[in-house]
């Protein structure tokens, strides 16, 4: 059975950072591009990055330009968002993604995680 689960997410303070996870099982990522998406409370799910099957290739919203780092650990199976200088509009259920193709900034990826839950707060 093909499964994404995302963990890392938490209460922080704003200007503080987090380091979300996304491990799979049941399928190989290494041929996989990966995506981050999020969601806000009553707002529409939103890409936030991706990269490449191997590596070599990221993108990234611009509201998260600069403050957040995809990468990816084939070797584990896994992939993470470090998120650093939070704000609280980047609070938001935290979803991860496969793509068996290259990266898109739409919502057709093909396995989707459940989420973890960020919350940027004083």
């Amino acid at each position: 059975q093909l499964q994404l689960v995302e963990s890392g997410g938490d209460l922080v303070q704003p200007g503080e950072s987090l380091r979300l996870s996304c491990a799979a099982s049941g399928l190989f990522l290494a041929s996989s591009a990966i995506a981050w998406f999020r969601q806000a409370p009553g707002k529409e799910r939103e890409w936030v990055s991706c990269i490449s099957s191997g590596g070599a290739s990221t993108d990234y919203a611009d509201s998260v330009t600069g403050r957040f780092t995809i990468s990816r650990d084939n070797s584990r199976n896994s992939a993470y968002l470090q998120m650093n200088s939070l704000k609280p509009e980047d609070t938001a259920v935290y979803y991860c993604a496969v793509r068996w193709n290259s990266c898109s900034r739409g919502r057709d990826y093909d396995t989707w995680g459940q989420g973890t839950q960020v919350i940027v707060s004083s």
